[in-house]
Formats: C-alpha cells, structure tokens, sequence
C-alpha cells in the first residue's frame, strides 16, 4: 500500500512537473526573452534531419549572417507565419534560403529585415505540446484540469490537518484530571 502511495506521488511531481516545463515554454515562445532571445515552433519537415517536425528553435538576432547559417524569417507570403531555413546564398542584405530536406533552394529572396534571428539552440518534439497548449482544447486539458486537480488536492490536505487539530485539542480536553496532572 505504502509503494502505490509512494509511487502516485512521483506520478504527480512529474506530471506537475511537465506541466510547468510546458507552461514555461507556451509562455516564453508568446514573451520577448530577455537578450531578444525568441522561441518558434518548427512545423514541417523541411529541415529535416537537421531539425525535426515539432521542434523548437531558440533564436538571437545576429548583426550579419552568412551562407550556411540556420535562420528564422517571416513569410514573404504570410506575415503571420515563419520559416526555419538555412541561407543557401549570400549577396548583401539579400538572402536565398533553403530547406535541408528541400531539393532546390527557396523561390524568395530574404532580405535582412525580415530575420528574426539565427538559430542558437533546438529542443526536439517540445513543439508539439506548446501548440497544443495554444488551442482551447489544448489549455484545457494540459492547464486547467490539473491546475484544478492541484488545488482539490491541496484542499484535501488542508481538510486533514484541520481535522488532525480539532482531534487533537478534543483529546486533550477530554483528558482525565490525573492525566493532566501527569501530562505537566
């Protein structure tokens, strides 16, 4: 009994743990960081293997950047969206892009403006969960359902000691008088 009790309390830990993990990282890629650091979800396959589907890119903006350098830019073509691609071709403050997974390099020229920054650091499949935790589903089940499991919990706990104390000081007012005598 003792280890299903130890072991549903690791559940838990771990579980709040991810959970934080996630929220961490759903907030972080939604705030500027601190060094204009910036995260993004990579959401194909184009730079595969290098940087598989469902990762995250930690991006800095860069003062200059060169052939062969992982970049994330915003959609010529979609300003909302952004692409995680290596510069095939240098030529100024213009710049030719290229999926490593893609067989010809991409058809827009890229102009310094428009990069967001270089790839820094990569965090496979964490994408995934954060644009899960972006849906209305996704906050639900991962944010609010544990968040009110945590609380009944910790309510629960709350409900055991109160009832420890009120125990407790009933005890020692039904305490015998020579009991008490002794008990000083």
């Amino acid at each position: 009994m003792k280890k299903m009790y130890l072991l549903g309390k690791m559940f838990y830990w771990l579980i709040l743990a991810f959970l934080i993990f996630v929220a961490g990282f759903t907030a972080m890629s939604a705030l500027n960081l601190p060094g204009n650091y910036k995260l993004f979800v990579v959401m194909s396959g184009s730079m595969e293997p290098t940087i598989k589907t469902g990762s995250v890119v930690v991006v800095k903006p860069e003062k200059t950047y060169v052939k062969g350098d992982v970049i994330t830019f915003q959609d010529p073509t979609k300003s909302k969206t952004t692409i995680t691609h290596r510069i095939f071709e240098a030529s100024g403050s213009a710049f030719l892009t290229k999926g490593d997974a893609n067989k010809t390099p991409d058809t827009t020229e890229i102009r310094k403006g428009q990069i967001l920054g270089k790839e820094i650091l990569t965090v496979p499949f964490i994408g995934f969960v954060i644009n899960f935790a972006k849906t209305q589903v996704g906050l639900i089940l991962l944010v609010i359902i544990p968040a009110v499991i945590i609380v009944y919990n910790e309510l629960l706990s709350i409900k055991n000691e109160v009832k420890k104390l009120i125990l407790e000081r009933k005890n020692k007012k039904i305490l015998p008088k020579k009991c008490k005598k002794n008990a000083k």
